[in-house]
């Protein structure tokens, strides 16, 4: 006696149940690896100077970080090519969620096109979070002749050659700022790269620069102080901290109007389940008062709660507008 069985149709069946199986066991082995991370110290990587921007923001969520994962979150400064040290800390470190770097939106959306890295800068590090937003200030050197953006101007045409304005990394919108200052206004200011914002601004206040375009987080506390000058601010709107500082379309220089943000950042092969806790946790750590307000006290606002995708197509956009004024300023890379 045989049995003809209907073959085609079990295993369909088969299969179906196969699948069931297999997605089933996937969630659990996702759902397992959110509970147990992180199983170590997290390392936080920044790339920049103790004291820069970058670790002020890193420092501000880093505690609140700890408590909610239950480790140590280490932040470690990795300062040094124009910001690509820290991302090839994070590239060469395992991919598992336990190192994470806090870094500007310029890694991807601005220094690639001034510094080529040895790596696709959209396809190797993915943005988690925004962590804080803010543009960038025009500041001078306490000596600088000049209280005013046109009285800047007239005197950097008053001494063609002389004059150097300073960055905190080769690249950066710190950098390109003066590029575009230089092309609408028809500067020669010479460019100065440094390692970080606390140098260039040790130097910023010693007269041996004498303009930069810095962050608020770095120089507010020296403008305040009278150790520096601010001469405008990139923003849109004026920033509330510096109320009596107009903004560059104020003064009909509409094209200097940007603002960078700073991320959270990991790899895209990290398991989801860990890169949607680390976000997870950060996004209710940035709305807690302390922190934002802490965020503030540094002249920045706290993060908009923009999916990775949103944030992948801002820099997309950043990187466009980025290319084509550096293109309109016949911009050279050094």
């Amino acid at each position: 006696m045989s049995f003809n069985l209907p073959t085609g149709r079990l295993s369909r069946r088969m299969l179906g149940v196969v699948s069931i199986a297999v997605v089933s066991m996937a969630l659990q082995t996702a759902a397992s690896t959110a509970q147990t991370y992180p199983m170590k110290p997290v390392r936080m990587i920044v790339p920049a100077p103790a004291g820069g921007t970058l670790d002020l923001v890193a420092r501000a969520i880093s505690d609140d970080l700890a408590s909610a994962l239950g480790q140590t979150v280490v932040v470690e400064s990795k300062p040094g090519g124009a910001g690509m040290i820290g991302v090839q800390e994070l590239l060469s470190s395992p991919h598992d969620g336990h190192t994470v770097m806090v870094h500007i939106s310029g890694i991807v959306s601005e220094i690639p096109l001034v510094v080529k890295p040895p790596y696709d800068p959209f396809m190797a590090i993915k943005p988690l979070v925004e962590l804080a937003s803010s543009g960038l200030i025009l500041v001078g050197a306490p000596n600088l002749p000049a209280n005013n953006l046109q009285g800047v101007i007239t005197y950097v045409k008053a001494n063609p050659g002389k004059i150097s304005y300073a960055s905190y990394s080769a690249g950066t919108v710190s950098h390109t700022l003066g590029v575009e200052l230089n092309a609408i206004a028809g500067l020669d200011m010479t460019h100065v790269a440094y390692k970080g914002s606390p140098p260039a601004l040790q130097d910023i206040m010693g007269g041996h620069v004498q303009l930069m375009f810095d962050g608020a987080a770095t120089s507010l506390a020296l403008i305040k102080g009278e150790k520096v000058k601010a001469f405008a601010v990139t923003t849109p709107q004026r920033m509330p901290a510096l109320p009596n500082v107009p903004t560059f379309g104020e003064l009909e220089f509409p094209s200097l109007t940007q603002v960078a943000w700073v991320g959270l950042w990991t790899t895209p092969d990290v398991p989801p389940a860990v890169q949607e806790k680390l976000r997870a946790e950060t996004l209710r750590i940035l709305q807690k008062s302390s922190v934002a307000e802490r965020i503030r006290g540094l002249g920045m606002e706290p993060g908009k709660v923009r999916s990775p995708d949103e944030l992948n197509q801002a820099l997309k956009q950043a990187y466009e507008r980025q290319r084509a004024t550096l293109q309109s300023a016949n911009f050279k890379p050094e």
